[in-house]
């Protein structure tokens, strides 16, 4: 299968990054930080370099992850001040796409509201009446712009965000009607935090279409104590269905890239330490 990772996790200097991906094998690059600014908010000189260096060493751009609608809420509306900030980002990110060659824009969605669906008594006391209805508008936008500029828009399960299960992404493509343009950026991980199983619960929710882009990292999460641990990879709650997922990926021949993402360290803060710790299983299973 297509093997990345995201690049700031093991530097934000991407020459080193490169590097490093040489010595494991690893294709496709993911870019979210280059130096200290997130992309679509580099020079078009910068830009220019990073195609240069990424081309020059065989490295093709898997996606470009911004974190577009992230911190906005359901009192924002399509066009107020913040939300037009984060449409204007989206435009940069996908003329830095356009010129990097990159298939794939990132976008996240708006803050979580817990309970937005019930029956029984819940619709009337604890459904966050309207949030869901509130969402679609904001991200309605971005789906036209893809439309126009010719580009898939890759929605991710974020923790804290609205979509943050494969149920939920899957739901908002639907009510949107924009699977033609927008994918699940699967992050298993994330959604352990609202309890979505990875497989075969997860997988189910997208593997007929939807999904686009993944991320793999392994965790432990303690929803009651409101705790997320960055476990190494294997030594988390999603070491026993890494296996059966690559499976189920090569039997349905899923041609996206799976992206490690490098956010756990042993202890010292140092994530290249933390990577060089997971890639080797990263690789045994999805290799």
């Amino acid at each position: 299968m297509k093997l990345g990772v995201i690049c700031d996790g093991i530097s934000r200097d991407l020459a080193h990054t490169v590097n490093v991906m040489d010595e494991f094998g690893l294709e496709y690059a993911e870019l979210q930080f280059v130096g200290d600014t997130e992309v679509g908010d580099h020079s078009a000189d910068e830009i220019a370099e990073i195609d240069k260096l990424l081309r020059d060493r065989g490295k093709p751009v898997s996606c470009l992850s911004r974190h577009v609608f992230a911190g906005l809420t359901t009192a924002n509306t399509p066009g107020d001040a913040d939300h037009a900030k984060h449409m204007d980002a989206l435009k940069r990110v996908i003329d830095m796409a356009h010129v990097v060659g990159s298939p794939l824009v990132r976008i996240m969605t708006n803050k979580k509201e817990q309970i937005l669906w019930g029956h029984g008594g819940a619709e009337k006391w604890n459904v966050a009446r309207g949030a869901w209805d509130k969402t679609l508008p904001l991200i309605a936008p971005a789906v036209d712009l893809a439309r126009a500029e010719g580009v898939t828009l890759v929605v991710e399960t974020g923790n804290g965000t609205m979509v943050n299960s494969n149920y939920t992404a899957r739901k908002l493509i639907d009510d949107l009607d924009a699977k033609d343009v927008l994918k699940v950026l699967w992050d298993p991980a994330n959604n352990c935090w609202c309890h979505e199983r990875m497989f075969p619960d997860g997988y189910d929710e997208v593997k007929d279409g939807y999904l686009g882009h993944i991320h793999i990292k392994d965790v432990q999460v303690d929803t009651p104590r409101a705790t997320l641990e960055v476990r190494r990879m294997g030594h988390g709650q999603l070491a026993d269905q890494f296996a059966p997922l690559a499976d189920a990926l090569r039997t349905d021949g899923y041609d996206g890239v799976i992206s490690f993402e490098s956010v756990y360290h042993p202890g010292n803060g140092d994530f290249e330490a933390g990577f060089r710790q997971c890639i080797d299983l990263f690789k045994d299973h999805f290799g």
